[in-house]
């Protein structure tokens, strides 16, 4: 069976695969098909494959095994990862804006039609592997992997625009050339936006936000249906990479001994483990029922 770790990282390499074909397919049609929309796309793209080196590099380092420097192990690695991610998103979107209004203000040639077609399979493309990507966010619990996702989703949306404002300028003809500039230049807002979406989880990983409901309810139905354990009390999980680390109170009869009381908290962490791969640690304080 792959694992999470196999799965993200083979995704990431997709990935970046991927944005390094396209951005040289978006260059070459805008530099030939005088397209500046298409150019800024591209360089967007460029921006795409250093991040999705960046996240390979991350999710590498991010899933080493704990040491003694490191006992919760190497995963708050990944949401730093996700701020260089946003920076690179922030970065491209900069650049695009200044050579959109750049462009505005010279005249140039209107775009060739063949680039809508260019468009039109890149807005497909990019929307599929935002989806496919996302989707292997999700099963790996990797934020790194949900930034690229959303990379490859800014990318559809620049690209629609960039669609729209080379329509604009090739069926209405002379006067309206800027039209993929103006186009280029919303869709660096589009990015901007779409970097904070992905900034804001990775901030609330670093800063063991509470943000995790559903693991909770999965620990406390998991424990609570081990054989001497009577309910639960608090439940903290927070995330480190790929993997939570948990720390949980239990209810046990009170006339027990400390022996027997051990051995429910072992069969606990046990259980959650065994039903739920991705907790790399169960620390569980054992309280009296009756206390």
């Amino acid at each position: 069976m792959i694992s999470n770790r196999q799965k993200a990282i083979r995704t990431a390499i997709l990935s970046a695969f991927v944005n390094a074909i396209l951005a040289i397919v978006k260059g070459l049609a805008g530099i030939f098909g005088n397209s500046y929309a298409l150019i800024a796309d591209a360089i967007e793209s460029t921006t795409d494959v250093f991040s999705s080196l960046l996240v390979l590099f991350g999710l590498k380092y991010s899933t080493r095994p704990a040491d003694n420097n490191h006992p919760y192990g190497h995963g708050k690695a990944e949401p730093l990862i996700t701020f260089i991610v946003v920076g690179l998103l922030v970065t491209s979107a900069t650049i695009i804006a200044y050579e959109s209004i750049q462009n505005i203000q010279t005249p140039h040639k209107i775009p060739k039609p063949y680039t809508l077609a260019v468009l039109a399979s890149i807005v497909v493309i990019k929307e599929i592997f935002y989806r496919f990507v996302a989707r292997k966010s999700d099963e790996t619990k990797s934020s790194s992997l949900k930034a690229d996702a959303w990379h490859h989703r800014s990318d559809a949306i620049t690209s629609l625009l960039a669609f729209i404002g080379i329509s604009v300028a090739v069926f209405m003809g002379k006067g309206y050339e800027t039209a993929d500039d103006w186009a280029a230049l919303l869709a660096s807002g589009f990015i901007i936006y779409n970097a904070f979406l992905i900034f804001r989880p990775a901030l609330g990983e670093i800063m063991d936000e509470h943000l995790y409901d559903d693991v909770i309810e999965d620990i406390r139905k998991i424990a609570e249906q081990v054989e001497g354990v009577k309910g639960t009390e608090k439940c903290f999980v927070r995330k480190t990479g790929m993997s939570f680390h948990v720390d949980l109170h239990i209810w046990v009869d009170g006339t027990i001994s400390v022996t027997d009381g051990h051995d429910i908290a072992h069969l606990v962490k046990e259980a959650i483990q065994n039903q739920l791969p991705e907790v790399a640690n169960v620390l569980i304080h054992v309280e009296p029922e009756n206390g």
